[in-house]
């Protein structure tokens, strides 16, 4: 049985303010590269298409990869905040790559597949006069999809690094 002043006391050391959590650079560079990456796409959408659709803000696969600008907006923000090799950066590194990897290999094979289903339904169902709803197409990246979004993510990072030392602003 443990005495209960240490479990007092360990409760004091997990205290967490929730609110901290947005007082510091590196939630701040994951989350606006992914609006920066997420806003890229709906204006590549709108310059295609000629008409602004806000479900692009919410969508995966396409141009730049949010996924990948977010996971690379945290581990570039990390290393410039805390240094390049401490054990935050490289498990951020680590999460990073396995999150870029998975984009450009097994989501990208789902999508395929579902393109292809679809496909294959649409024929079938309309034979015998059936309806069935698609499976979404657009889940992974290309290659390209993927840098790109990676480039915006350290783009976004360096940025924000930058204003939050030049502001003063507290966290780092």
């Amino acid at each position: 049985m443990s005495d209960p002043s240490t479990v007092a006391d360990v409760s004091q050391t997990l205290h967490w303010d929730f609110w901290t959590y947005f007082l510091n650079p590196y939630f701040w560079s994951g989350f606006m590269g992914w609006c920066v990456a997420q806003t890229i796409k709906m204006t590549r959408g709108a310059i295609r298409t000629k008409s602004l659709d806000f479900t692009y803000l919410m969508s995966t696969g396409g141009m730049p990869s949010a996924h990948s600008s977010l996971v690379v907006g945290i581990f570039v923000s990390l290393g410039i905040g805390v240094g390049w090799a401490a054990p935050y950066t490289i498990l951020a590194s680590v999460v990073a790559s396995i999150t870029m990897f998975d984009a450009a290999t097994v989501r990208r094979a789902a999508g395929l597949q579902a393109r292809l289903l679809n496909k294959l339904t649409r024929q079938l169902f309309k034979e015998h006069r059936l309806s069935v709803k698609p499976l979404k197409e657009m889940l992974g990246h290309t290659r390209t999809e993927v840098f790109g979004g990676m480039i915006t993510g350290t783009i976004v990072a360096i940025v924000v690094m930058f204003l939050w030392d030049k502001f003063g602003w507290p966290g780092i």
